[in-house]
């Protein structure tokens, strides 16, 4: 899976730091991610570019009409094709917090916020925190702030992780780990730069990635983000949005990660597809 920042040798350095109880024992990660995205507006039905194959583009999605605010980027915004920030970029954020507190699937998932920015036709959250808590009393907890850019530790996205010893600070550019009173025990920079905000997420630890990727199907190299443990990470910011959807916590089986006891709920745990692309097994 494409959490590239999984192959950054700085953050496997961190991870192995936070087991081996650099910063004792590791209860709590917060994640975040801040931009200054701007309103996309009314958009308005028009004919479909001669470019564009509408009907390709859309795949397995219910068939909507063209409006020329949704490609090529917004379509993120909107339920019918995308999933939100949180599931655009949360996801990265997320599947570390996961990996350092070493956690798969949460029990309790609870969500709030809304479309606070802009009035237009953005139907995802420009403001989200999603809270997960786990077996063990671990917790993660995501901040979205995808209309207003103010960082945290000066950086528009990464992680804390927090433990009884102290605090990691870490995003794809390397980590810093404070003791309790502050003081800066360790750090270490990345052995490249990353795209970080940009729309488009390259840099070297996506290169990086990449070749562990080709490597594991030409000679069996581990992978470090093996799709069996990206689907976890994945399952969380939906957890989140239905979460939010619904307007109520989720009780969630910490064994496969299916919602409990929520009909309701459970039936956003599949979408509704376009006939004749329904995927058949």
């Amino acid at each position: 899976m494409g959490n590239q920042q999984r192959s950054g040798p700085a953050s496997q350095q961190a991870i192995k730091d936070i087991h081996g109880g650099l910063i004792g024992d590791a209860y709590y990660g917060k994640a975040w991610y801040s931009n200054n995205r701007e309103s996309i507006g009314i958009g308005q039905e028009v004919a479909v570019p001669e470019w564009l194959d509408w009907d390709l583009w859309q795949g397995p999605a219910p068939r909507c009409s063209y409006k020329d605010n949704i490609v090529h980027y917004n379509w993120h915004w909107f339920w019918n094709w995308g999933t939100g920030e949180i599931n655009n970029n949360g996801t990265h954020e997320l599947d570390i917090c996961r990996w350092a507190l070493d956690v798969d699937y949460p029990s309790k998932v609870s969500s709030s916020g809304g479309r606070f920015a802009f009035k237009d036709d953005w139907q995802f959250y420009d403001t989200q925190i999603a809270n997960y808590e786990f077996e063990g009393n671990k917790m993660i907890s995501w901040e979205g702030k995808s209309c207003n850019n103010h960082p945290f530790f000066e950086r528009g996205r990464g992680v804390t992780i927090h433990g009884t010893k102290g605090t990691l600070m870490m995003d794809r550019e390397g980590f810093i780990a404070y003791d309790q009173s502050g003081k800066v025990i360790k750090e270490m920079k990345e052995v490249t730069d990353s795209g970080t905000m940009d729309l488009v997420g390259g840099g070297g630890l996506t290169t990086i990635h990449m070749l562990n990727f080709c490597n594991g199907i030409k000679m069996g190299e581990q992978l470090a983000a093996p799709v069996s443990d990206g689907y976890i990470s994945n399952l969380l910011p939906h957890l989140g949005n239905i979460a939010q959807k619904c307007g109520r916590v989720l009780e969630v089986n910490p064994l496969n990660g299916h919602i409990l006891g929520d009909d309701e709920a459970a039936q956003m745990w599949s979408r509704d597809y376009e006939y004749g692309w329904e995927p058949t097994i």
